[in-house]
């Protein structure tokens, strides 16, 4: 990895490793300090393929906060450039150090080391996410097909240093338990003359393990109309494991570690809740997310990011005005950061609209206590009745599309927590997925059925 040498073009050295650099300026990203880290990346783009994809994705990140076209454009090229910089070294690793045992017969040795074409490997397949979602935006059939493919390269890209990754920290486990083989040691010795480390193969654990996470939980919500194309393309979709990948990208020393604490409490303040995965309860979650927030939000003081979790968190336990005041002074933080703005207000108008804030205050707190209370038959009744009628309403269907669909799944998850109404309420979930079309929050439902669904089936194998 880049360090503090002396560079022979005669630009300044690193003042420090590049992945500690690269790390402090995403720090200083999240702690608004937006200018400042573009600026760093820039500076020293030129010195290590690290740091150049920390100016890409600075250029990513500006991009997708304005959608300007020029911004747009500017952030694929650099992308690309960063990627055509990290390109060819194909061989893989573990190839790579069984050619080295064998004695390959030209006798030619690569140039770089294990640990820079891993770091190169890594580095391409995140450049491909950032180029498929800047091909969605698009919005164009031609665009989606081109991301969808950009994907899958960068998805086969993970996996294979996922797995080469792990098969390395296994021999470091067996040389320190002096447990190898012959062949073990032999592999020892070619990894120690290719200067690689137990922290730099950790460090190379979170790298990937943030695409790696990302991709099989985001893959694991997919609406069930489009998990067969899903499918077909190879890609996985282990939600647990995409958890784990994601804490331990978090705890690592990656410059993606922040990343991956903003996309666990994203799962857990906001998909978790709207996408209904854990049925009516809207809590669940909060204890995980409180968890994160309580270990890294001093390192982050600044961070209009990490006060929007905050304020997600208070507003899950009902405290309104404390989630007010978190989600105002996020905004006040956002200053350059348009998008982060425009969610902080959206959730400032939702809970602040009556300009009632302590009556809103009470009545969220009497809702907790009223709604669903156990063995209460005759609020059971009633709510079973606020959902019949819905279904049924063929005028209500006209204006709104999206009310009797979620009727249904309403009812329908109602009956499955009586085993006697089971096979009622999943009739009435596959009603709610396959006899409507063309509402809103159409794949939102789908969703919601799909977890639904699956939590059914943990309980009752088919």
């Amino acid at each position: 990895m880049a360090g503090s040498e002396q560079r022979e073009d005669g630009e300044p050295p690193l003042p420090i490793e590049d992945s500690e650099l690269a790390l402090a300026g995403i720090n200083m990203l999240l702690n608004n300090g937006f200018r400042e880290s573009d600026q760093l990346f820039k500076k020293y783009r030129n010195h290590s393929p690290l740091m150049s994809f920390g100016a890409s994705f600075v250029s990513f990140l500006n991009a997708m906060m304005t959608f300007e076209e020029e911004k747009m454009q500017l952030a694929c090229d650099d992308l690309k450039a960063t990627e055509k910089l990290c390109e060819g070294e194909e061989a893989g690793v573990i190839e790579t150090i069984k050619n080295k045992i064998k004695k390959n017969v030209d006798g030619r040795k690569s140039t770089l080391s294990m640990v820079d074409r891993l770091q190169r490997q890594i580095i391409v397949a995140d450049c491909q996410v950032y180029l498929a979602v800047l091909s969605f935006v698009k919005q164009e059939l031609s665009a989606y097909i081109k991301g969808g493919w950009i994907l899958r390269k960068a998805w086969k890209i993970y996996n294979k240093c996922y797995t080469d990754i792990n098969t390395l920290q296994e021999i470091y486990q067996k040389k320190t338990t002096q447990e190898s083989l012959t062949s073990d040691a032999a592999n020892d010795n070619h990894i120690a003359a290719e200067g690689v480390t137990e922290d730099s193969l950790n460090r190379l654990k979170g790298a990937v393990s943030f695409g790696y996470g990302l991709f099989h939980l985001c893959i694991s919500m997919v609406p069930p109309n489009l998990l067969k194309i899903i499918n077909l393309l190879g890609f996985p979709g282990d939600r647990l494991q995409g958890l784990s990948s994601l804490m331990y990208a978090s705890e690592s020393k990656d410059m993606k570690a922040p990343l991956a604490t903003l996309a666990l409490l994203w799962y857990h303040t906001v998909v978790r809740p709207f996408f209904a995965l854990d049925g009516s309860d809207n809590k669940a979650g909060l204890k995980e997310a409180k968890e994160i927030l309580a270990k890294k939000e001093s390192a982050y003081p600044n961070s209009s990011l990490f006060m929007f979790f905050k304020g997600r968190i208070q507003r899950l336990e009902c405290q309104i005005n404390s989630a007010l005041t978190s989600f105002h002074t996020a905004l006040e933080l956002a200053t350059d950061q348009r998008e982060i703005q425009h969610v902080c207000l959206y959730e400032i108008v939702c809970q602040g609209a009556t300009g009632d804030v302590s009556g809103a205050q009470n009545v969220f707190k009497e809702v907790q206590k009223l709604f669903k209370r156990k063995n209460n038959q005759i609020e059971q009744f009633s709510v079973k009745k606020y959902f019949q009628r819905a279904a049924k309403d063929e005028l209500c269907r006209q204006s709104n599309l999206y009310v009797q669909p979620y009727a249904c799944y309403e009812l329908g998850c109602i009956l499955l927590d009586n085993p006697e109404t089971v096979p009622r309420g999943k009739t009435l979930l596959l009603q709610a997925k396959e006899e409507f079309t063309g509402y809103d929050f159409e794949n939102r439902l789908h969703v919601r059925i799909h977890a639904a669904l699956a939590s059914l089936r943990e309980v009752v194998p088919q």
